[in-house]
């Protein structure tokens, strides 16, 4: 699911020397599959209402025909950046870095953006590691000290400053205040029902596949904010969230069996 085999990829192995180390909080946060897997459809949910970050998907991308492709080089880049050496996280840094310098264009309404924008940058960075952390306490950790909560957005930010974003929250109080500065500038429209068509209707060839990939949705959308929610004309009814997010939570006790 997570490596392209077609270019030789294979799971990137555990190494001492990265940016971290085995005693980060990020380590145990981003080794859980299923916590992960909620927490990045739940934050591209996010990402996808800030116009200029859709519009650098939209136009620059083959997202909306291989939106498994995308899903599987974001894996990708989260554990090189987590586990691999520092050599190899630095690399892959470089490498996005260069690939957002090209992006550039004009949004449906005449302003122009730039993929390598600090605030642009700034939104993903947010979205993705307030997505992945929620998803982890939600299904893995839920009494997770605060001070563990803000080592995780501490030892992230070192990523978000090298790919340029700024601001980078440091704390989980930080995020929280980034969030109802950026709102302002989020929007809902054609595109985004779009492109959350297709996130809800990737294809699957079996029927466990399938379950599983709707339960994913499901709990990612549980997962979102309530105004996000309300943006994306999404609704999560509080008489089901109790048996998502005990399905979710099945199938997650289930994967880290068998990772075991």
């Amino acid at each position: 699911m997570f490596n392209d085999r077609t270019r030789g990829e294979t799971p990137v192995p555990r190494r001492p020397d990265g940016l971290f180390g085995p005693r980060a909080v990020a380590w145990r946060v981003h080794g859980d599959v299923t916590s992960m897997m909620v927490g990045g459809v739940a934050g591209l949910m996010l990402q996808m209402l800030h116009p200029a970050v859709l519009a650098g998907v939209w136009d620059h991308s083959n997202f909306r025909t291989d939106m498994q492709g995308r899903l599987r080089r974001t894996a990708r880049f989260i554990a090189l950046t987590t586990y691999g050496g520092r050599t190899e996280a630095e690399a892959v840094i470089g490498r996005i870095r260069r690939i957002h310098d090209r992006v550039n264009g004009t949004l449906p309404d005449g302003r122009p953006y730039r993929a390598n924008d600090p605030t642009l940058l700034a939104w993903v960075h947010l979205t993705e590691t307030t997505c992945f952390l929620d998803a982890w306490m939600r299904y893995a950790e839920p009494g997770m000290s605060m001070a563990d909560q803000d080592r995780y957005f501490a030892e992230m930010a070192q990523i978000g400053a090298a790919l340029g974003a700024d601001p980078v929250p440091h704390t989980r109080a930080a995020t929280r205040l980034l969030f109802r500065t950026m709102r302002a500038g989020l929007l809902y429209d054609d595109r985004t029902r779009e492109i959350m068509r297709i996130l809800k209707s990737q294809p699957t060839k079996t029927m466990l596949g399938r379950s599983i990939q709707a339960l994913t949705m499901q709990a990612a959308i549980d997962l979102l904010p309530t105004w996000a929610r309300r943006m994306h004309r999404l609704e999560s009814r509080a008489l089901s969230r109790p048996v998502i997010r005990a399905s979710t939570f099945g199938v997650a006790q289930t994967v880290r069996w068998a990772f075991r």
